[in-house]
Formats: C-alpha cells, structure tokens, sequence
C-alpha cells in the first residue's frame, strides 16, 4: 500500500530536519508512541499503541534512519509486531525550502507500508485511511514542536 503527501512547515529547513530526527521530539511525535529509545546505526526500539477500526493494539519493534543527507533527504524503515498483526514500511522524506519563504518547509513523503494479522483484515481502504490519519497528526506535532521553538 503506498502512502503519499506533501505538508508545509513554517520554519526553516534545518530546523525542520533537525526535528524529525531528533529522538525526544519523534518520541512526542509519533501517534501512539509509549516509548522510543535510541539504539545503534541511527535506529529506535518504539513501543507504540496503535489500531484501526475496532481491532487495537500494542505494537513493538523498530525504526531505522538511512540514506541521511541532512537538511534534505531520509529514509524511514519502520517494523513493528503486536498481537493483532504486524506494520512493515519504508518511505522516503525529503525536505525543501518553500518557494514563498527560505523560513518555511515544504515536505513531500512517500513510502510502501504492509500489514498483516488480524489487523488487515479490516481492509486496504480503512488501513490507508489510518495510516494518512496518522501521518497527519505527526506532520502536525512536528509543526507545533517547531512553532514553540521558531516564531515566525
């Protein structure tokens, strides 16, 4: 299933990069996340609870940061389990000035995302309706976290 958007930032784009890799942030970021800890080779161990529909859960396992090319450019790879089935993803996100304005950032991603479980049973349509959702509320609490920091 492919997952794909563009969201505007209003702060530069070092910040914005600095932003989404910066653990503590990603931590409050992330939808659902209980905890996020820094391990090896630009990864996390995430414990997260998550769902669609009627069928929710708690998921673990790990985010991997690559093909970092700071402030433009990084790849995702998320896997995590949980009782109700399992989220396998890779996408990309590339970061770049707004036309209008060096102090704001425009962020297009797009990535692959497989579910198996019970959790895909409810549906291709409501997943990518979730898994949109969710990615929305992250864009949305990274813009926030860069509000507080950077006033336009």
């Amino acid at each position: 299933m492919k997952v794909d958007g563009t969201e505007a930032i209003n702060a530069p784009r070092d910040e914005v990069f600095r932003l989404i890799t910066d653990q503590a942030v990603l931590e409050r970021a992330v939808p659902g996340c209980e905890s996020l800890k820094t391990t090896a080779n630009g990864s996390y161990d995430i414990t997260l609870k998550a769902g669609v529909g009627s069928i929710k859960g708690l998921f673990a396992g790990t985010i991997r940061v690559e093909n970092v090319e700071p402030p433009r450019h990084l790849r995702m790879l998320v896997d995590v389990k949980g009782k109700v089935g399992f989220v396998k993803g890779a996408g990309d996100i590339d970061l770049v000035e707004s036309e209008e304005s060096a102090e704001s950032t425009l962020v297009t991603y797009s990535g692959d995302v497989t579910i198996g479980g019970v959790i895909a049973s409810v549906g291709q349509r409501l997943v990518l309706s979730a898994a949109k959702m969710m990615t929305s509320r992250f864009f949305s609490a990274i813009s926030e976290e860069a509000s507080t920091l950077y006033r336009l």
